[in-house]
């Protein structure tokens, strides 16, 4: 196994890995440096089609990214399975991979944030929402408030508790390594301690009684940095869209491939798979695209079993504060694409048989889903743990243990993580076959009369989406119409008329689903250019039709008949 995609790995070796990988696959892999992360490390691109049947730029294309945040590593692990599912298409003789590698390119970047990553798989680790940027002041002067960092040297980043009679939390009276809330009325049994909850880390600029929220840089967030609805008002989004040298490269990188036709950014936790919009209403969402997303996200929950939920609709608190900047809200509103975040692996399913509540993200697990928590890490990898007493160099004597978020709840344990990402592979191939694809049915010129010939292309999509993808992009005219030429021999040239035809876009079949009641469909997945040229022999003329996401096709025109 070249690709490490069941651990979790540091980056000079993800680099190797990428770089033998390609060596090993050239007929499938390009691999490619598209910017630079700010403490220098190399942004890698991987490009994977067949390319005995055309170069990358040349076939409508899927996108997938990962590890945007530097704790979510398990969708850096997806990226490389993603990566050697396609690679191995050929042994499994899987006709659908081996569809999409030989009509459709996927470009995949396994780790947007190299340097977040690393701070949080260092021996000692540090943890970061994202960038490891100094921000607000670029001084690197900290933030008041609680760092969190590993400072007994376990290679952890645990909970601290510190007793204290006005303490929100208390011991759960069946596990005590459990912290559950104290109750509304705050009475306890006798004997009971009351606890204040830390993470694991220390004070910056403590003044012996007060502990600040940190606001940065721990909270820099390069999904809130992205050109679609940002604000300054909307936490970690930096001082500007693409403020942040990974985003704005990245940004660059998916615009200077116009043929990308779907994005799917690969985050965790929950065991969802999101949609836009993270802003808007699905009401005030084209419903041709809701639809769409609908049937696509049908098909990921079958491959998956990760319920799909809109963004706003279902997993925003409070609808006045909406999480903008994000990046499947950009390919949506910017490209006209249909993004996702895939949130991979979901500890309260694993350890109760029901998922996780859309609420978690903001009020955590409840106590029983906390305490079933901790009784599966009993046979899961232990990784809930019982409180040790420590002496912090601030706060005194304090307790570190609990659970473990970056091995519990963050990511699944190494004997889970390849069970947990190989259906995903499937998901992105299936959205990579739904892309549209021109195809040129026939190239034919007729004889008309002196030395005149009427050459007739016939074109059609024959993928699932049109060529614009959405209505979105209809309805903004993100994305250019399909285009048509004639490459012509020396001595011909065309009689009247423009060599360069426009012909708009191309319905897909699932066009055919909307208005699917009359079982009328007409022929708006087609177009025929024409053109009148005068030669003596049509030989050596060659019909073109591109599309800067369906791809571009070649063919020679044949004499009819």
């Amino acid at each position: 196994m070249v690709l490490p995609f069941d651990r979790y790995v540091r980056f000079d070796e993800l680099t190797a890995a990428l770089q033998a990988f390609a060596a090993e696959h050239a007929h499938l892999v390009t691999l490619e440096q598209y910017g630079t992360s700010f403490e220098g490390r190399p942004l890698w691109l991987v490009a994977m089609t067949d390319a005995a049947t055309g170069e990358a730029h040349t076939k409508p294309a899927y996108w997938v990214d990962a590890n945007i945040h530097a704790v979510e590593v398990t969708g850096g692990a997806a990226a490389l399975y993603l990566l050697h599912h396609l690679a191995t298409a050929n042994e499994r003789n899987d006709v659908a991979t081996l569809e999409a590698l030989r009509t459709r390119t996927f470009y995949v970047v396994p780790r947007v944030n190299p340097d977040g990553v690393e701070a949080a798989l260092a021996d000692s680790p540090v943890y970061r929402r994202s960038s490891m940027r100094p921000w607000p002041w670029r001084d690197r002067h900290q933030w008041p408030g609680l760092v969190e960092h590993d400072i007994n040297g376990d290679g952890r980043v645990l909970t601290m508790r510190i007793v204290d009679p006005n303490g929100a939390w208390m011991p759960h009276a069946d596990d005590q390594r459990v912290m559950v809330p104290v109750p509304v009325d705050g009475v306890v049994a006798a004997g009971v301690l009351r606890y204040r909850l830390l993470a694991e880390g220390t004070i910056e600029g403590y003044d012996g009684f007060t502990v600040p929220r940190p606001r940065a840089p721990e909270s820099l967030d390069m999904n809130r940095n992205f050109p679609a609805g940002w604000g300054s008002t909307t936490r970690g989004a930096g001082e500007h869209p693409l403020s942040e040298p990974e985003i704005d490269a990245l940004v660059r990188a998916v615009v200077a491939r116009p043929n990308v036709c779907g994005y799917n950014a690969f985050h965790t936790s929950g065991g969802v798979l999101l949609r836009p919009s993270s802003t808007h209403s699905d009401s005030s969402l084209p419903s041709t695209d809701v639809w769409v997303w609908k049937e696509l996200g049908a098909r990921g929950t079958a491959l998956t079993s990760y319920p799909v939920h809109s963004v706003y609709e279902d997993f925003t608190w409070d609808k006045t504060e909406t999480m903008s900047g994000a990046a499947d809200d950009w390919a949506y509103e910017h490209l006209g694409l249909f993004g996702w975040t895939t949130e991979f692996w979901d500890v309260v399913f694993a350890a109760t048989g029901v998922r996780s509540s859309t609420d978690i993200w903001y009020i955590g697990p409840s106590v029983a889903d906390e305490l079933a928590i901790a009784r599966w890490c009993d046979s899961n990898g232990g990784n809930y743990l019982p409180w040790e007493p420590f002496d912090h160099p601030q706060l005194g004597r304090v307790e570190i243990g609990g659970m473990d978020w970056f091995n519990v709840m963050t990511n699944p344990p190494l004997h889970l993580l390849v069970d947990e990402i190989k259906p995903h592979a499937d998901f992105a191939v299936f959205q990579a076959l739904a892309s549209p694809c021109l195809e040129i049915i026939s190239a034919l010129a007729t004889p008309l009369a002196d030395g005149v010939w009427q050459v007739d292309v016939a074109i059609a999509n024959t993928g699932w989406l049109p060529t614009q993808i959405s209505a979105h992009a209809t309805k903004n005219r993100l994305v250019l119409p399909v285009i048509a030429e004639l490459a012509l021999p020396v001595g011909v040239e065309i009689v009247g008329g423009v060599n360069r035809v426009q012909l708009g876009q191309l319905e897909g079949r699932s066009g055919f689903r909307i208005d699917g009641g009359s079982r009328n469909d007409g022929t708006p997945d087609r177009a025929l250019a024409r053109w009148l040229v005068r030669t003596a022999d049509v030989t050596g003329i060659v019909a073109t039709a591109s599309h800067q996401r369906a791809g571009s096709v070649q063919c020679a025109v044949v004499a009819a008949g």
